[in-house]
């Protein structure tokens, strides 16, 4: 496989979408859509730089959890508190302000902070940390009137029976697995 070319073909408010022309392994050339969230100017600024972050979350032995509307699939699924890091904010910043809009809690304390990955391989190369965190306080709704989210702290019993139930982003789904687990 060889990335012959790049190519914007629309530039959205939020979202950029590209064309990569490339040979495939029989030498054939064929073209593949992506989206981005950042500028493209050449394909060795594909996945280069990170958008954002997921935060799995803590509070006195609960996962937090939020239900939330995503419009791309017209529903409400379970996923992580997450945002997009704004310019020149620190990833301790952005998890404060993230836990603020999307739940009211404040964040007590970074446990960890893995290396960014990739979030939705298959579609963009958008690249994302995850941050696990304990946090704390009293859930509160901050959002937009652009956004339906409803912040929750479960405990293990109540995941399991959300994991059976319920459906939820991918990284939301793992997370809420390995908690379920006690890991």
């Amino acid at each position: 496989m060889k990335l012959l070319q790049l190519k914007k073909v629309k530039d959205g408010k939020y979202l950029k979408n590209y064309e990569l022309i490339y040979l495939n392994k029989a030498g054939k050339e064929k073209t593949y859509e992506i989206v981005s969230r950042k500028e493209l100017k050449e394909p060795s600024d594909l996945g280069k730089r990170v958008s954002g972050l997921s935060i799995v979350a803590t509070c006195e032995g609960k996962l937090l959890l939020l239900e939330e509307f995503r419009m791309g699939v017209n529903k409400k699924i379970y996923n992580l508190c997450a945002g997009m890091l704004e310019e020149g904010e620190s990833i301790e910043e952005c998890v404060k302000r993230e836990l603020y809009e999307e739940t009211g809690l404040t964040l007590k304390t970074i446990k960890k902070v893995l290396p960014a990955s990739y979030a939705a391989v298959a579609i963009s190369d958008l690249k994302t940390y995850i941050v696990f965190a304990e946090v704390c306080g009293e859930l509160a709704d901050h959002t937009s009137d652009n956004e339906e989210i409803r912040a929750g702290l479960y405990s293990q019993e109540e995941v399991k029976a959300l994991l059976e139930t319920a459906e939820f982003s991918s990284r939301a789904q793992m997370a809420a697995y390995f908690f379920s687990l006690g890991q």
